[in-house]
């Protein structure tokens, strides 16, 4: 393979840049700000032309804001909604409400991305819009095959989301298992959603996030078992089925407008364990390991990885003495520190919400103690980050 790889590079102009990032999403994105802003030669190969519409939350921490704001992204003036408070639900409606510590906002990750791209295209950030098939690391430089052409980098960041073909290139345990879920998002209108609340109901077999973006839509983004999915001809129908038995999503399904012409999905989504590092390539983001949507950080953890990832890459290039080996430990003991316990929190709580009787007996005791469910809330979110 690697044979055919060095003949297809050689029929091709190889464009050389000091830094590759596979994907432009929040961590890639990210990522190229940062490093632009050092100084360095950055270069983004992402699949489809910036921005678009992605399945996610779009309810991010504000323990990203002053990094955010150091990079020249600032979320409020750019009319990101303001979100102060949590409402979660069992699958019969009881419901719990309370105060978020630090808050976060919503924004769609169009919006988001849009800003993001935006800025690294200020800061002179090459962008390539092709599907990258193939990387090699040989001699201390990474080859980075696509569908048209060839890149050289000294340093490569994977940031290309949740699964990609590449996962299954590199040999990455969790692409060779099947995974059982899935997910699915959609716009809505409707009148009278509070802005600065962030809401989480549980369904039979899922749970679905509810918050406003800065459009005024309020996205509506589930995860569901594909156990439980797969019963129903389609999304309509699940949601009618088994969605609505939630009285909290039924009363907004049958009040809500649908704005996208059909909802988003994407399957074959895993929570397993992954490598932040691989084959000399630094994994960021949900390459390095995708947070339950349940703990509404997923976001901010993403631009955090960039930030950690980018901090060291800076010191490889400046730093003579820092070789490829202690950048790559350095960046695997930074990411476990930052990430590992949230990880492992969200793991546990999505055991509890997946069993009916856990996630009631769990809420309603939890509904008479403001201060544990705030402790909750801090286990999976971390602290603010400049």
């Amino acid at each position: 393979m690697q044979g055919f790889f060095c003949f297809w590079c050689n029929f091709h102009a190889v464009k050389e840049h000091s830094i590759v990032i596979i994907g432009g999403g929040l961590a890639g994105l990210t990522a190229a700000i940062h490093l632009s802003l050092e100084g360095l030669d950055v270069a983004v190969i992402e699949m489809k032309p910036l921005p678009h519409h992605k399945v996610c939350g779009e309810y991010v921490s504000k323990e990203i804001q002053p990094y955010l704001k150091r990079l020249g992204i600032d979320l409020k003036f750019e009319g990101a909604v303001d979100i102060s408070k949590f409402q979660i639900s069992t699958q019969d409606g009881y419901i719990v409400e309370t105060d978020l510590p630090l808050g976060g906002f919503g924004i769609s990750r169009y919006a988001l991305d849009h800003l993001l791209y935006q800025r690294a295209q200020e800061l002179g950030v090459q962008f390539y819009f092709e599907k990258v098939i193939e990387t090699v690391f040989k001699e201390d430089l990474f080859t980075i095959k696509t569908k048209s052409g060839c890149y050289s980098s000294k340093i490569a960041i994977g940031a290309y989301g949740k699964r990609s073909v590449l996962d299954k290139t590199l040999d990455r345990d969790f692409s060779k298992r099947k995974q059982s879920w899935l997910a699915v998002k959609a716009h809505y209108s409707i009148a009278d959603f509070p802005k600065n609340l962030v809401a989480l109901h549980n369904f039979k077999g899922g749970y679905g996030g509810l918050s406003q973006t800065e459009s005024g839509a309020v996205n509506f983004c589930y995860l569901a078992h594909y156990d439980s999915f797969k019963k129903y001809k389609d999304v309509e129908s699940f949601n009618t089925e088994v969605v609505a038995e939630n009285p909290f999503l039924k009363q907004f399904l049958s009040s809500a407008k649908p704005i996208f012409d059909q909802p988003m999905t994407i399957a074959q989504i895993a929570f397993d364990k992954k490598e932040n590092v691989v084959d000399h390539m630094l994994m960021c983001g949900d390459t390095a390991g995708l947070i339950h949507p349940l703990c509404g950080n997923g976001m901010a953890m993403a631009i955090h990885s960039a930030k950690i990832a980018s901090e060291f890459i800076v010191r490889f290039f400046k730093d003579a003495d820092y070789s490829r080996n202690i950048l790559e430990q350095d960046y695997k003991g930074a990411w476990a520190k930052a990430f590992k316990k949230r990880l492992w929190f969200g793991r546990k709580l999505q055991g509890i919400l997946m069993n009916k009787t856990w996630v009631s007996v769990g809420i309603k005791s939890v509904g008479r103690s403001n201060s544990i469910l705030k402790f909750i809330i801090s286990k999976t979110h971390g602290d603010l980050i400049a």
